[in-house]
């Protein structure tokens, strides 16, 4: 790839540390040519090293809370001001369950919690949406991205409330997308990424079983993050500004794939 989003501006939020997708994203998007604003909410700044991406990339960084249209408000504002016209780009890469993170069982779910899980997993990304709308902060042809998991339509162990959140979060890219692609010509696609070692990833009881069997699965094993920014920066591109409401696969092919060699020796090995 070379200079592909040369003159382009926009918003990346999520960039917690080095493990990141986010904080992948946006050293390729600066090395393809864009200026953007880094953005995540002060908890996980205070947790982070984004100040260090902020530095390599040359992005100030605006602080929100992705669940305050308040602080949505002033992002998106900001980010206008400082990148000095309308955005190209904006990435959501936002996900938390207070649930997994404290083992609960599906059963057994906490619902104030599972409330928040939807409200910053997934509602964040309508009310992102809604604001930039409202600002009118898109230039046509612009593209949304939102990172989600395959979860969203199998059910799968121990990611709990994750699950429903990763659904709605589809859901509303697609309803999004219909919107602004009539009113600004903006797409709007969720990316399905394979299990990634991210801090939010290893924070999933049984993450090392989820990687290892989606790795033995896939034809081509798992996506690497570093993969996934690339297919977020070709979302970001112009060579796809006809995909909009869509949930991309980028899994290696785990999706469609019903058994492998990989797994058949391994059951075969597991029953001797």
């Amino acid at each position: 790839m070379s200079n592909l989003l040369a003159g382009k501006v926009g918003i990346i939020s999520g960039a917690l540390n080095e493990e990141s997708i986010a904080w992948k994203v946006a050293l390729k998007a600066h090395a393809e040519g864009a200026r953007f604003v880094l953005t995540n909410a002060p908890l996980a700044m205070r947790m982070g090293e984004i100040n260090k991406l902020s530095e390599q990339c040359n992005a100030p960084i605006i602080p929100a809370d992705a669940t305050s249209m308040e602080d949505l408000e002033k992002l998106f504002s900001g980010a206008q001001e400082h990148l000095g016209g309308k955005l190209d780009f904006v990435l959501h890469s936002i996900g938390m369950s207070a649930n997994i993170r404290k083992g609960k069982h599906y059963g057994e779910l906490n619902y104030e919690w599972y409330q928040k899980t939807l409200d910053v997993s997934a509602l964040s990304f309508h009310k992102m949406l809604a604001v930039a709308e409202k600002q009118d902060a898109f230039n046509e042809w612009g593209s949304a991205v939102a990172l989600s998991y395959i979860a969203a339509q199998r059910a799968f162990l121990d990611y709990t409330d994750m699950s429903q959140a990763k659904a709605m979060l589809e859901s509303i890219a697609r309803s999004y997308g219909q919107r602004l692609g009539k009113l600004k010509k903006v797409r709007v696609n969720t990316i399905s990424q394979s299990p990634t070692k991210t801090t939010a990833g290893t924070g999933i009881s049984g993450f090392d079983a989820f990687y290892e069997y989606a790795n033995r699965l896939s034809p081509l094993g798992n996506a690497p993050a570093e993969a996934c920014a690339d297919y977020c920066i070709s979302l970001f591109s112009d060579l796809t500004r006809y995909v909009t409401m869509q949930n991309l696969m980028h899994d290696g092919g785990f999706s469609t794939t019903g058994i492998s060699e990989e797994i058949v020796e391994l059951m075969s090995n597991a029953k001797q």
